[in-house]
């Protein structure tokens, strides 16, 4: 984190890992596109030398614009993420940033544990991705059964697929980027 600090335009990064299976995903987050094409090459080495650390390859990079930030409480130690992978047509991408805002966010706020909701998109695909972060891992076993209840419903009025849930530990959340809900 602290090489990541030093480029122009990084404003944060998460790490969300799979114990069981020692999937990792890790996150940076900059200021504008330009900021993001601008940073490859020193993203690159870090990614690399991360992945070395980790023990593990890079599988893939990609590139999302973020559509919606929104934090109700702070992540906090122990918290947990569950992420969604959608696909839809790409002029729905849209809807599908309105129902996350309108539909799905009232409902996931009233849920014990919820913290915080990010919505990812690929305008040019057609791909998004969710991420709700709950206060732990009990908070997210307890939630289950009312998000996948909200998911069916969600992207039933979307128009959207879902390609993969995948639940993580959330390692490091370090993101500065402002509320956008």
């Amino acid at each position: 984190m602290p090489n990541l600090s030093e480029i122009e335009g990084w404003v944060g990064l998460s790490l969300m890992v799979d114990r069981a299976s020692g999937r990792c995903i890790a996150t940076t987050a900059w200021e504008s596109e330009g900021a993001m094409h601008a940073s490859r090459g020193r993203a690159q080495a870090l990614r690399d030398g991360l992945a070395h650390m980790l023990n593990g390859p890079v599988e893939r990079v990609e590139e999302w614009e973020i559509a919606v930030m929104h934090r109700d409480h702070l992540a906090g130690d122990g918290a947990c993420t569950r992420c969604t992978w959608l696909q839809t047509d790409p002029d729905n991408i849209d809807q599908v940033i309105d129902t996350l805002k309108v539909g799905v966010l009232p409902e996931a706020e009233m849920i014990d544990g919820f913290r915080s909701a990010s919505l990812f998109v690929d305008r040019a695909t057609g791909r998004a991705v969710g991420a709700m972060v709950w206060a732990s891992r009990e908070a997210l076993d307890n939630s289950r059964e009312k998000a996948n209840q909200i998911r069916a419903a969600a992207t039933q009025q979307m128009g959207a697929d879902v390609l993969e849930v995948a639940e993580f530990d959330l390692a490091f959340a370090h993101l500065r980027v402002p509320e956008m809900a």
